[in-house]
């Protein structure tokens, strides 16, 4: 994409209303507008992050045997009092009447709904196990909408639902969703942490949040200094439920908690090792039973012919919220840093003399041959100063530049910087070409 042709807003001043590192970065970045106090509209540049993690959340939830739906954005009150949440939820839920005089919301999650839909449709045991998920805009009215995405009112979230015979089908399940998170948050570059959790309105007795660590984080977090080595469970077998539990029980095995949570013995044993950092919220796990089921009135014919009340778990991502905690962790004091598989493109282009016709050339053949080897490349060719151009490609954050002017032109090569340790290295134009095209 040529910069010429683009929807680009980049700003050089900070917007005084934004109070954190990803606010501040996604107004200066053009990623994103506030249209109303605490929802979003997602700039052409943002929008392309957004739908990048949203398909690696994709891609991991169908890997865990997740199957995905759609359920939409408004749901029916009586759905809600069948579960009893109606009255119990709080403000924060968007209560709406149409023209008919029917009672609405706009949904916060959609646990009532996805039982509703499974009672109509499942008839026995042979319809479980189930998980399924949906990756849907949702509201819930903060009273005091903050932090751009990170505490927004409008927010796209990934809600996925388990459906098991019983609580050891339930705990697998759970299990399955849990290794599922770890692997979802290291393909985008961050190490979560799961911690245990409240169920809050949700409802259940076992919950986790998983929590990636960042300096300007919501909250307190204590740790074993184990979490900070990286784990790689991209070759998991989500079949062998042995494994996954074995998984599950190594993650939790070192200490980790919330300021609410912390278990002073635990630290204790930790020593030397426990660290304290701030963190980010950017998934939440639950087991909760028949708390849905069998107030919705779920049941299944069970292999003896008695019925079953399925038992259930909700599993949630945060997936506009991850743009904003990724950029939290990954970020100097010039702009975004991107991690490779969520850059909106990997690669800009910077033609440091637009008014020279060799720099323009070699930057027209270059982002040529980038496109045909298949290379997301966003291409400055603005009639703006080298530096400008420069200014821009670090704050928006792509993984590599290709900086192209006279002097480098005359010894046959161009300047190809890592963004992420501002390491440059000079070489020819085809050999950038297939550096990048094989990274």
């Amino acid at each position: 994409m040529r910069l010429t042709r683009y929807f680009l807003p980049v700003t050089k001043e900070t917007p005084a209303d934004a109070q954190i590192i990803s606010h501040k970065l996604m107004l200066r970045a053009g990623l994103v507008r506030q249209t109303a106090a605490g929802i979003y509209a997602w700039l052409p540049l943002g929008y392309r992050v957004l739908r990048k993690i949203e398909q690696i959340v994709r891609e991991e939830q169908d890997r865990s045997g997740a199957i995905e739906l759609l359920m939409p954005t408004l749901q029916s009150a009586d759905l809600w009092r069948e579960s009893g949440r109606y009255d119990a939820y709080g403000p924060e839920m968007l209560r709406i009447t149409d023209r008919h005089d029917r009672e609405m919301l706009y949904g916060p999650t959609n646990e009532e709904m996805i039982t509703a839909i499974f009672r109509d449709n499942a008839r026995s045991y042979r319809d479980l196990p189930r998980s399924l998920y949906h990756i849907q805009w949702k509201f819930r009215d903060e009273v005091r909408p903050r932090f751009g995405v990170m505490r927004g009112r409008e927010f796209l979230m990934k809600d996925a639902y388990s459906f098991d015979m019983d609580e050891a089908g339930a705990r697998a399940s759970y299990n399955r969703m849990f290794v599922a998170y770890l692997n979802t948050f290291a393909r985008m570059g961050l190490r979560a942490i799961p911690m245990q959790a409240d169920t809050g309105p949700i409802g259940g007795d076992l919950s986790h949040e998983f929590i990636i660590l960042a300096p300007s984080g919501e909250s307190d977090v204590f740790y074993h200094a184990n979490w900070e080595r990286p784990a790689d469970l991209s070759s998991v077998d989500f079949d062998d439920a042995a494994a996954l539990q074995a998984i599950v029980s190594g993650h939790t095995a070192d200490y980790a908690a919330t300021d609410e949570k912390r278990d002073p013995a635990r630290e204790a044993e930790a020593g030397e090792a426990l660290r304290q950092s701030r963190g980010i919220e950017v998934g939440h796990i639950f087991y909760f039973g028949t708390k849905y089921s069998g107030a919705m009135g779920l049941k299944l014919q069970g292999p003896d012919g008695a019925e079953v009340v399925p038992h259930m778990g909700s599993y949630g991502v945060g997936v506009s919220r991850l743009m904003g905690a990724i950029i939290e962790a990954s970020h100097d004091d010039k702009g975004i840093i991107w991690p490779d598989a969520v850059a909106p493109y990997a690669v800009g282009i910077v033609n440091m003399r637009d008014n020279d016709p060799a720099c323009t050339a070699a930057a027209d053949a270059l982002y040529a041959k980038l496109n045909a080897a298949g290379v997301e490349t966003l291409y400055d060719d603005r009639s703006l100063s080298g530096g400008q151009k420069l200014a821009t490609m670090d704050v928006i954050g792509l993984p590599w530049q290709i900086v192209i002017g006279p002097k480098g032109l005359e010894r046959g090569v161009v300047e190809l910087k890592r963004r992420a340790t501002g390491e440059t290295i000079e070489l020819a134009p085809d050999e950038a070409v297939a550096r990048l095209a094989a990274k």
